[in-house]
This record gives structure tokens, sequence and C-alpha cells, in this order.
């Protein structure tokens, strides 16, 4: 059902079986593809203990790795899990370097922000292209981006588990697709009522998890305390994304927003 010169197959098509099945009933005996990018996740802090163990004062179970590692599947890469690294410069770069060249990327969770023990700001400041910036949205202001000194991109996410989230839906999820190669990278969207209102940050950006319900779709916060970045059990509820603009000072209900779908 195809002629000589008919294109049968698009530069960045997810294979599927019937593309497969296309490509072999055109005569194509090898097709050339984009492997899955391997992807080095590390979560860091001091007070990170495994989900389930025994909990002293201070500690706090690790959910960023997961999250990051779940992500990281999702988008159809293969997530190179790490325990948790403590806020030692050094334990870090050693990490790092056991990776460097062996992975296609690398994402990191906390330790760039202004406090006490950034330690991923300090074991990469002046090693390696990373840049630490500080980005207009909310959650996710702290970032990090650049490559390590064997020249494998790193992406440098605040700590807060919304805030790794967004950051990563926002920044990381459409680089990874990139990656594979893929023509379309960027989440589906929606117009959708808001329920309830909530403020918003002067001069940034926001990406507020929501839930939707109806058709038309309705949006109403996922986590009743809004956007906090320590928010984590709120984005079980979460379907998607809503984006407020930098110059909007209020959301009340009956607004309407685009909302990213991060169920799809």
């Amino acid at each position: 059902d195809a002629r000589a010169g008919d294109l049968v197959l698009a530069a960045g098509t997810l294979l599927a079986e019937r593309h497969v099945a296309a490509a072999a009933a055109a005569g194509a005996g090898t097709l050339r593809v984009h492997r899955r990018p391997r992807v080095l996740v590390v979560a860091t802090g001091s007070e990170l203990v495994p989900p389930g163990a025994p909990r002293a004062r201070g500690q706090i179970p690790d959910s960023n790795s997961y999250l990051l590692a779940a992500a990281v599947a999702a988008v159809g890469a293969e997530a190179v899990r790490v325990p948790p690294v403590p806020d030692d410069p050094e334990a870090l770069r050693a990490v790092l370097a056991a990776h460097d060249g062996a992975v296609d990327a690398v994402v990191t969770a906390g330790g760039v922000s202004v406090g006490a023990y950034d330690v991923v700001k300090a074991a990469l400041t002046g090693r390696g292209d990373v840049e630490f910036v500080a980005v207009a949205m909310q959650p996710g202001k702290p970032q990090g981006l650049g490559r390590l000194p064997g020249g494998t991109p790193v992406y440098c996410l605040p700590g807060n588990p919304v805030s790794v989230f967004v950051s990563f839906e926002v920044l990381v999820r459409p680089a990874l697709q990139r990656m594979r190669g893929l023509a379309e990278v960027e989440r589906p969207t929606v117009r959708a009522v808001v329920e309830d209102g909530w403020r918003t940050p002067q001069g940034r950006a926001q990406y507020m998890p929501v839930a939707l319900t109806g058709d038309p779709p309705v949006a109403r916060r996922a986590a009743a305390g809004g956007s906090g970045s320590h928010l984590a059990a709120g984005l079980a509820r979460a379907d998607g994304l809503a984006v407020v603009p930098a110059d909007v000072a209020a959301v009340v209900a009956g607004d309407v927003l685009t909302v990213m779908r991060c169920d799809a």
C-alpha cells in the first residue's frame, strides 16, 4: 500500500509494533534509532533514610530518589538509582565521578539552595561547567544545570518533593524526551475552570498541582496547603499542574487556567 518514495516512518516516531511491521513490509532490514538514555538519580541529605526504616529525630524517608527514578522510567529512559548521599561534598563527588561518562545524564535532588548544607553546590562549584541560578518559578526557584568534568549533562533540582516533581516536569522531562529522539516533548494541556482560588508569588510563574474532575474540566488544588513544596502526599491526588503566569497576583474561583496533564 506504499509506493517507492513514500514516507513510511518519520524521524522522531516512537516505535510500536505497527511501526516495526510497516518498516519490515517496506523492506527496511534495519532502522536507525535512539537507545533509551541511562539517567543517574541522586538524592542528597544526611537526614534521609530508606522508606520503612526506623527514624531517629530529624530523619525523614527518602522519597526524592524514588520519585525521580519513577519519573525517569515513565519518560522511557533507564533510571540508575543510588542510595542517598550525605551532606559530604567529597562523597558526592565520588558518586558522580564513578558514573560520569557511564550514563547519559545525572539528576540530583537537594543541596542547591542557600542553606548551610548545600552539598551539590559545594561539590560542583568550580568543577566541570555547572551554573546555579534562581528561576522565576514556584516551586523550584533554585536550580543548577551544566556538565560534569567528563561531559555528562547534570540537572540539579531543589530538595523538597513538590519542587522536585515540578522541576522534573518543567525542565528535565522535555530534555530527556529530546535525548530519546522524540518529536513531541511537551505534556498535553487542557483549559480548566478553577474551583478554589489561591495566592500566587509576585513575579514568578506558579505550577500548582491540581486534581481535575468533570467535562469541561474543573481544577482544584490537590493539597489543602496549596503549592507548599513539602506537601508530598498531595502529589498522589494531582492530575496535572495548573500554570499561573508571573503577572497574575491571585487566582480566584472561576478563572480559567492551562493545566499540564501529568497523568497522560
